[in-house]
């Protein structure tokens, strides 16, 4: 019996897909992360481990912006100095060029500490693992690029690798740069292929999301709140698949004057928030915004949602006990529950707190 064809590979530039296929080795790792060492650090609390999924460094010379780490981790206090190494990602918003002033951090809630010298950590080079697609259907146009076998023909250039899940729905993609590196006949049929791509023109997907991909390749969830159980981490893995797949749908807006129940029970951070809109307005796994500014885009319509509707908000004291203390990137207080109830309203959404 053959697989479902999951993951299609194509070309950006027109369209044309270069094969499909149902298995990736490599879609999941550990990206590259930037390491910073904050010398003579002053903690203001304890910082171990993960620290948060969007951690800001805020530069105490006004003239730079902050800049954002993602995904950051503590690797603690580094022997023998007053120094703490952080890691994460930074490919977008990094820091100003040579920068080694100070810099205060804070992780969107809290001020985590303090720095004299701020300064980035090149790490060992290492090399990628391959992106292998297993089983995979390719294009006479691909062949034809395999058979030529010059460095210029198996330079692919930009694609994506869209990606279905278990019923043949578009869930998500992921963009690269296809350099074939080798490709040879593959044990998953006649006619089929194991086609090898440059790992280091691919960013994986980090493993601790590798769980809650699994739970979306099966489809969307059939009750809402399944994500209630994750940690923030794996709660902005949720969110970042349902903006995902949400805005590759077509959705019928319901008529003005609709009545929509939100379950408050969960809402203890961020993704949370968002994550409850969007099954309150759209049922388990729906989509309605990951932040203020797509929250008020989707209140304009054509994401499920037509102006005037009401909105009951159940539990809304978890919300408003863990959102109401948040900082902006520059470190200003301000209160997201309070906002949020304030985008819905004038996106004529009539709350009602309960």
């Amino acid at each position: 019996m053959r697989r479902r064809a999951r993951y299609t590979l194509v070309e950006t530039e027109h369209g044309h897909a270069w094969g499909v296929g149902a298995e990736v080795e490599g879609l999941f790792g550990d990206p590259r992360r930037g390491t910073y060492e904050l010398c003579g650090w002053v903690p203001q609390t304890e910082v171990r481990g993960w620290v948060g999924s969007r951690v800001w460094l805020v530069p105490e010379d006004k003239a730079f912006d902050p800049w954002l780490l993602e995904d950051a981790e503590s690797l603690g206090e580094r022997p023998g100095t007053d120094s703490l190494v952080l890691t994460g990602l930074d490919d977008y918003e990094g820091p100003p060029e040579g920068h080694r002033g100070p810099v205060r951090v804070h992780d969107g809630h809290r001020w985590l500490g303090s720095c004299g010298e701020f300064a980035r950590v090149l790490p060992a080079k290492q090399s990628a693992p391959p992106l292998i697609l297993r089983g995979l259907a390719p294009s006479e146009r691909l062949m034809a690029a395999l058979k030529k076998g010059t460095r210029q023909a198996l330079d692919l250039e930009q694609a994506a690798l869209e990606i279905r899940d278990d019923r043949g729905e578009p869930l998500t993609d992921r963009l690269l740069w296809a350099e074939v590196s080798a490709w040879r006949p593959s044990s998953c049929g006649t006619a089929l292929i194991d086609l090898e791509l440059d790992g280091e023109l691919f960013t994986p997907v980090p493993e601790y999301a590798r769980t809650v991909w699994e739970r979306w390749f099966t489809g969307p969830p059939d009750t809402s709140g399944a994500w209630a159980g994750l940690d923030t981490r794996r709660r902005r893995a949720w969110l970042d698949l349902v903006r995902e797949r949400g805005c590759r749908r077509t959705l019928h807006d319901r008529s003005a004057g609709h009545a929509y129940m939100l379950d408050g029970r969960h809402i203890t951070d961020e993704p949370g928030l968002y994550l409850a809109l969007g099954e309150a307005v759209n049922g388990p796994g729906g989509y309605f915004g990951g932040c203020l500014d797509a929250l008020a885009d989707c209140l304009r319509g054509t994401f499920g949602h037509t102006t005037p509707a009401t909105l009951l908000w159940h539990d809304a004291v978890t919300a408003h006990e863990h959102l109401r203390q948040t900082l902006t990137p520059a470190g200003r207080p301000y209160d997201l529950f309070a906002e949020t109830l304030s985008v819905l309203a004038e996106g004529g959404m009539h709350v009602t707190l309960a």
